[in-house]
């Protein structure tokens, strides 16, 4: 494990004691910290809790918030709900795909997105909808997703050439 990674990982483990019970909340924080679950990262929490790193794998693969690889700096989740499938989802998500350049499940090549779908967003009066890092995007349509995902890609080669 590189020591800085070491380093960010020890800073997180010192605020537990190793019970069993902080298993998630170790793995949460540890992928807020480095974006996902990278291999060492979890093998540095088997050997914290004592634990054989089979263990700590099968309980992290168990549920879908962790991630295993990078993901985008961007996480564009397009909802897949009953209001939003009806109203178009399908679309939506395909626009994105061919927008991005990747499939569902996908990050770009320059880890600026990834693209997932949920369950539901809890916004079905906007229906369709997608997230952006959280932020909920209503009402979308193919035309909102291209001039949404080209304003971006603008700003970013904008300031791009400018550094």
């Amino acid at each position: 494990m590189k020591s800085a990674v070491k380093k960010q990982l020890d800073s997180i483990l010192m605020q537990y004691k190793g019970e069993r019970g902080e298993l998630i909340p170790i793995l949460q924080e540890a992928q807020e910290k480095f974006g996902y679950l990278p291999r060492d990262v979890m093998l540095g929490i088997a050997k914290f809790f004592h634990l054989p790193a089979s263990t700590v794998f099968g309980v992290s693969t168990f549920y879908a918030q962790f991630k295993f690889v990078p993901i985008g700096k961007r996480l564009i989740q397009v909802c897949r709900g009953t209001a939003c499938h009806v109203r178009g989802a399908n679309q939506i998500l395909q626009e994105c795909e061919r927008r991005l350049g990747v499939k569902l499940g996908e990050t770009t090549e320059d880890l600026e997105y990834t693209l997932e779908t949920v369950a539901c967003v809890g916004a079905c009066a906007l229906a369709p909808t997608l997230m952006v890092n959280r932020e909920v995007q209503g009402k979308m349509s193919t035309q909102k997703v291209r001039e949404m995902l080209d304003k971006d890609k603008g700003s970013k080669d904008k300031g791009s050439k400018n550094e």
